[in-house]
Protein backbone atom coordinates (compact mmCIF):
# COMPACT_ATOMS: atom_id res chain seq x y z
CA UNK A 1 0.00 0.00 0.00
CA UNK A 2 1.25 3.38 -0.81
CA UNK A 3 0.71 5.81 2.40
CA UNK A 4 2.21 9.39 3.18
CA UNK A 5 1.97 11.17 6.80
CA UNK A 6 2.96 14.60 6.74
CA UNK A 7 2.72 17.35 9.67
CA UNK A 8 2.77 20.58 8.04
CA UNK A 9 4.05 23.89 9.57
CA UNK A 10 3.03 25.76 6.37
CA UNK A 11 -0.01 26.20 4.10
CA UNK A 12 -1.04 23.28 1.71
CA UNK A 13 -3.26 23.33 -1.32
CA UNK A 14 -5.67 20.37 -0.68
CA UNK A 15 -6.16 20.25 -4.83
CA UNK A 16 -2.50 19.81 -5.60
CA UNK A 17 -2.15 17.10 -3.01
CA UNK A 18 -4.94 15.38 -4.19
CA UNK A 19 -4.18 15.21 -7.67
CA UNK A 20 -0.69 14.28 -6.61
CA UNK A 21 -1.94 11.43 -5.05
CA UNK A 22 -4.12 9.96 -7.71
CA UNK A 23 -1.93 10.15 -10.42
CA UNK A 24 0.42 7.81 -8.35
CA UNK A 25 -2.64 5.16 -8.08
CA UNK A 26 -3.00 1.99 -10.95
CA UNK A 27 -5.22 0.01 -9.57
CA UNK A 28 -8.11 2.14 -7.50
CA UNK A 29 -11.87 2.63 -9.00
CA UNK A 30 -12.60 4.57 -6.27
CA UNK A 31 -11.15 7.44 -4.43
CA UNK A 32 -12.56 9.17 -1.04
CA UNK A 33 -10.81 12.39 -0.13
CA UNK A 34 -11.51 14.84 2.97
CA UNK A 35 -10.51 17.93 3.55
CA UNK A 36 -10.90 19.70 7.47
CA UNK A 37 -10.78 23.73 7.30
CA UNK A 38 -10.57 26.00 9.98
CA UNK A 39 -14.61 27.00 11.03
CA UNK A 40 -14.97 30.96 11.77
CA UNK A 41 -16.66 30.72 14.30
CA UNK A 42 -17.32 28.57 18.05
CA UNK A 43 -19.69 27.82 20.55
CA UNK A 44 -17.44 31.52 22.24
CA UNK A 45 -18.11 33.61 18.73
CA UNK A 46 -15.83 34.30 16.19
CA UNK A 47 -12.22 32.80 15.68
CA UNK A 48 -9.39 34.77 14.26
CA UNK A 49 -6.68 31.73 15.19
CA UNK A 50 -6.78 28.09 15.65
CA UNK A 51 -3.55 26.82 17.20
CA UNK A 52 -2.08 23.50 17.25
CA UNK A 53 0.72 21.48 18.42
CA UNK A 54 1.73 17.96 18.60
CA UNK A 55 4.23 15.88 19.63
CA UNK A 56 7.07 15.54 17.14
CA UNK A 57 7.54 11.40 16.11
CA UNK A 58 4.92 10.31 18.07
CA UNK A 59 2.30 12.23 16.46
CA UNK A 60 3.15 10.97 13.38
CA UNK A 61 4.00 7.23 14.54
CA UNK A 62 0.51 7.02 16.12
CA UNK A 63 -0.70 8.06 12.38
CA UNK A 64 1.20 5.66 11.34
CA UNK A 65 0.01 2.80 13.70
CA UNK A 66 -3.65 3.58 12.69
CA UNK A 67 -2.77 3.43 8.93
CA UNK A 68 -1.52 0.22 10.00
CA UNK A 69 -4.69 -1.03 11.03
CA UNK A 70 -6.37 0.52 7.80
CA UNK A 71 -4.34 -1.38 5.69
CA UNK A 72 -5.74 -4.41 7.60
CA UNK A 73 -9.14 -3.55 7.70
CA UNK A 74 -9.89 -2.72 4.34
CA UNK A 75 -8.18 -3.41 1.19
CA UNK A 76 -6.37 -0.03 -0.05
CA UNK A 77 -3.62 0.92 -2.64
CA UNK A 78 -3.06 4.32 -0.83
CA UNK A 79 -2.94 6.46 1.95
CA UNK A 80 -2.01 10.43 2.23
CA UNK A 81 -2.86 11.90 5.45
CA UNK A 82 -1.80 15.56 6.17
CA UNK A 83 -2.38 17.84 9.19
CA UNK A 84 -1.51 21.05 9.99
CA UNK A 85 -0.09 22.42 13.34
CA UNK A 86 1.09 25.70 13.95
CA UNK A 87 -1.17 28.93 13.65
CA UNK A 88 -3.93 28.98 11.43
CA UNK A 89 -6.80 31.39 9.91
CA UNK A 90 -10.46 30.92 9.26
CA UNK A 91 -10.87 28.73 6.35
CA UNK A 92 -7.50 27.58 6.47
CA UNK A 93 -6.88 23.56 5.24
CA UNK A 94 -6.57 22.03 8.39
CA UNK A 95 -5.97 17.92 7.59
CA UNK A 96 -6.94 16.13 4.37
CA UNK A 97 -7.00 12.18 4.09
CA UNK A 98 -7.26 10.53 0.85
CA UNK A 99 -8.38 6.62 0.47
CA UNK A 100 -7.96 4.89 -2.40
CA UNK A 101 -9.44 1.34 -2.94
CA UNK A 102 -10.87 -0.79 -5.60
CA UNK A 103 -14.22 -0.25 -4.84
CA UNK A 104 -16.02 2.79 -3.11
CA UNK A 105 -17.31 0.99 0.37
CA UNK A 106 -13.53 0.65 1.47
CA UNK A 107 -12.06 3.53 0.80
CA UNK A 108 -15.10 5.63 2.47
CA UNK A 109 -14.56 3.78 5.29
CA UNK A 110 -11.24 4.05 5.95
CA UNK A 111 -11.10 7.66 5.50
CA UNK A 112 -13.83 7.66 8.01
CA UNK A 113 -12.45 5.59 10.75
CA UNK A 114 -8.75 7.45 10.07
CA UNK A 115 -10.78 11.23 10.28
CA UNK A 116 -12.36 9.84 13.83
CA UNK A 117 -8.92 8.67 14.95
CA UNK A 118 -7.80 11.99 13.85
CA UNK A 119 -10.42 13.67 16.06
CA UNK A 120 -10.55 12.19 18.93
CA UNK A 121 -6.90 10.51 19.85
CA UNK A 122 -4.12 11.52 17.96
CA UNK A 123 -1.62 13.53 19.36
CA UNK A 124 -2.51 17.41 19.38
CA UNK A 125 -3.09 19.95 21.40
CA UNK A 126 -6.02 22.51 20.02
CA UNK A 127 -6.45 26.39 20.77
CA UNK A 128 -8.63 28.91 19.52
CA UNK A 129 -8.03 32.49 19.69
CA UNK A 130 -11.24 34.97 19.55
CA UNK A 131 -12.63 38.39 20.93
CA UNK A 132 -12.58 36.25 24.26
CA UNK A 133 -8.95 34.94 24.56
CA UNK A 134 -7.63 31.94 23.84
CA UNK A 135 -9.49 28.78 24.67
CA UNK A 136 -8.24 25.16 24.81
CA UNK A 137 -10.22 22.69 22.83
CA UNK A 138 -10.81 19.13 23.68
CA UNK A 139 -12.89 16.62 21.55
CA UNK A 140 -16.36 16.49 21.97
CA UNK A 141 -18.34 13.34 23.36
CA UNK A 142 -19.84 12.86 19.91
CA UNK A 143 -15.78 12.49 18.55
CA UNK A 144 -15.48 10.16 20.91
CA UNK A 145 -18.65 8.13 20.33
CA UNK A 146 -17.61 7.97 16.43
CA UNK A 147 -14.12 6.77 17.46
CA UNK A 148 -15.46 3.94 19.14
CA UNK A 149 -18.26 2.15 16.91
CA UNK A 150 -14.48 1.56 15.42
CA UNK A 151 -13.56 -0.49 18.47
CA UNK A 152 -16.00 -3.81 17.94
CA UNK A 153 -15.55 -6.41 15.80
CA UNK A 154 -18.52 -5.74 13.83
CA UNK A 155 -17.81 -2.44 12.58
CA UNK A 156 -19.92 -2.91 9.52
CA UNK A 157 -17.95 -4.68 7.35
Amino acid sequence: MLRQVRIADQAFDPEAEIAAFRSALTQSGAVVTFTGQVRPSSEDGQVSTLSLQHYPGMTERGIEAMLDDAAERWALEAVLVIHRVGDMAPHDPIVLVATASAHRRAAFEAADYLMDYLKSRALFWKSETGAGGKTWIEPRDADYADAARWDHPSDGR
